[in-house]
């Protein structure tokens, strides 16, 4: 009985371990790619799904390669301060954070306006809020297995 115990718990053990290492495997192919090559699937990508014209797809190439520079840079100082001594923000400092933020995203909903017609903007105000949606229900899984496994180290 004691044998079929430890048995069981291994295979369980195991088949957790492996589910986890498999989690996203289109990330990694989309991390190999240069961010010219990222930024024409995306154009791609628009262009099918909005219906885009040619001066539109040029105005839409611009804005992806200014906002594929930003994330880029984003993420390297993210990096950049994971790496160092973990550092609380301020209010002050957070609030300065999200308004930035949220100036940038009003700069862009009224470039896409002046770019796109009627239809196309609500396409894409559309897209971009399930995007959004599904974004959080994966913040929201992942945070729920981080702090399941921290309540594991317990």
């Amino acid at each position: 009985m004691k044998k079929l115990f430890i048995v069981a718990l291994l295979v369980v053990g195991m088949t957790s371990f492996a589910q986890e290492r498999k989690a996203r495997p289109e990330r990694a192919k989309m991390e190999q790619m240069t961010p010219e090559q990222r930024n024409q699937l995306h154009l791609k990508k628009m262009t099918l799904e909005l219906d885009l014209n040619a001066s539109q797809q040029k105005e839409m190439s611009k804005i992806i390669g200014e906002q594929s520079t930003k994330r880029e840079a984003r993420m390297a100082e993210r990096k950049a301060n994971k790496d160092s001594v973990k550092k609380q923000l301020t209010s002050d400092e957070l609030f300065a954070k999200k308004s930035q933020m949220l100036d940038e995203q009003i700069v862009m909903k009224e470039r896409m306006k002046k770019i796109l017609s009627a239809d196309q903007y609500k396409k894409w105000d559309e897209m971009k809020g399930k995007n959004h949606h599904r974004m959080n229900q994966r913040m929201a899984h992942h945070n729920s297995r981080k702090a399941a496994q921290m309540g594991d180290k317990k």
